[in-house]
């Protein structure tokens, strides 16, 4: 008997593997959880060990049949010469027979035999982590607060990927003797570090900048676009002019056009890429042209090269350009729509929604994802106040528990 162990990041794997190598016919004996040492091994991914055994002589005697198997089809008259050795051949094939049960037989049993010994040193090698995690409780005390800190992220939907990582940097720079509070203000740093300083919108009265909003439907692109623009009119006195090629949603274009109006600023409403040009040049002496594209899906080919062709009209350094995204969003959707406009041009990050969220957590985990820069936080529909730089110190405060 062949038996061997396999180890992957989850059985399925480790029982391929162990297929691959031993054959069909390989037979899983015992399974295990392997965590990974060190101190902080609770936030690492365990691997998942498979024992499997094949019976090399079972494979072998695959060939061997039954004696009433053979000569099924014999002839239905035989010569006394042919009888006798039929006879005394199924004779000796019968004999073959038993001894291959027996060996069967004895296969068994010594295979239940390895099975109970594996799950008895299964059940040791438990006992034994069980003992190690407890003399690293006892030997680093440290270790309860990282494993607070670590929850504590989950909880607040950072990616394991990411909340491991920051524990992995951090790890190394904790002594023994660390306190609490010096502990906390290591993950504190780290994530407002990872973070980054935001970037807003930049302008000088010297060049016109075009400003790009782009991202799905729903986000609540419209609404911040009139945020901003009522905020860099009021508060900085910039001139400022609206430009929208959402011509699917009328209700978006008379939506834009009641602020436009409010605010005593002029809206273009474009159909092509001639418009665009045209509407730049009537625009050429405005400080800030706001530009608002159609929330279309992500999964079109065709839409996203519509927004392509609108960026690429203006040259990169006379532009800027927002990815706005809800809060609410779930992570998967977030990333393959970050990987989209990716595909489009770099953008800066604009999140909405978050006074409809606990969970900040996806803040974190897109900025990681993307490393694109971080802008604007969106926490309402009155205009223009609920709109405001995003605060990395805020953030890293609320994931690690502290009052918003």
């Amino acid at each position: 008997m062949n038996i061997k162990k396999f180890q992957a990041t989850s059985e399925t794997e480790a029982i391929l593997l162990a297929k691959e190598e031993l054959g069909k016919n390989a037979i899983v004996m015992n399974i295990k959880t392997i965590s990974p040492k060190g101190i902080f091994k609770l936030f690492r991914k365990p691997l998942v060990e498979v024992t499997a055994a094949v019976d090399e002589m079972q494979v072998q005697n695959e060939g061997v049949k039954h004696p009433n198997d053979i000569n099924k089809n014999k002839p239905p008259f035989e010569s006394t010469f042919n009888k006798g050795f039929r006879v005394s051949q199924m004779k000796e094939d019968y004999s073959v027979g038993l001894e291959s049960s027996a060996i069967e037989e004895k296969l068994n049993h010594l295979q239940s035999m390895l099975a109970e010994q594996l799950i008895k040193t299964s059940k040791q090698e438990e006992k034994i982590e069980v003992k190690e995690k407890k003399k690293d409780e006892e030997a680093n005390p440290n270790y309860a607060c990282v494993q607070l800190v670590y929850n504590q992220l989950i909880s607040h939907d950072v990616d394991e990927k990411y909340a491991n990582q920051i524990i992995t940097e951090i790890e190394t720079t904790l002594k023994k003797d660390t306190t609490i509070d010096t502990i906390l203000g290591s993950f504190y740093q780290k994530i407002i570090l990872k973070l980054g300083q935001p970037k807003t919108i930049e302008y000088s009265q010297d060049k016109t900048k075009y400003i790009y909003f782009i991202g799905p439907t729903g986000v609540g692109k419209t609404t911040t676009i009139a945020k901003i623009a009522s905020s860099y009119k009021v508060g900085k006195q910039a001139k400022i002019a609206l430009i929208t090629s959402d011509t699917y949603r009328i209700a978006a274009v008379e939506q834009l056009r009641t602020y436009a109006n409010i605010l005593d600023v002029p809206l273009r409403v474009i159909y092509s890429e001639t418009e665009m040009q045209e509407a730049m040049e009537d625009f050429k002496d405005y400080d800030l042209v706001l530009i608002d594209t159609a929330g279309r899906s992500h999964k079109s080919r065709e839409q996203r090269d519509d927004i392509d062709k609108l960026v690429h009209i203006v040259p990169e350094e006379d532009r800027e350009v927002y990815l706005v995204l809800s809060a609410t969003t779930k992570y998967k959707d977030l990333i393959r729509i970050a990987e989209t406009y990716s595909d489009i041009v770099n953008y800066r990050l604009i999140f909405t929604k978050l006074d409809e969220t606990t969970g900040i957590g996806n803040i974190f985990n897109i900025r990681m994802y993307t490393n694109a820069p971080l802008s604007y936080a969106a926490f309402g529909q009155n205009v223009p106040d609920d709109i405001e730089k995003i605060d990395a110190q805020s953030i890293a405060r609320q994931l690690l528990g502290g009052n918003e």
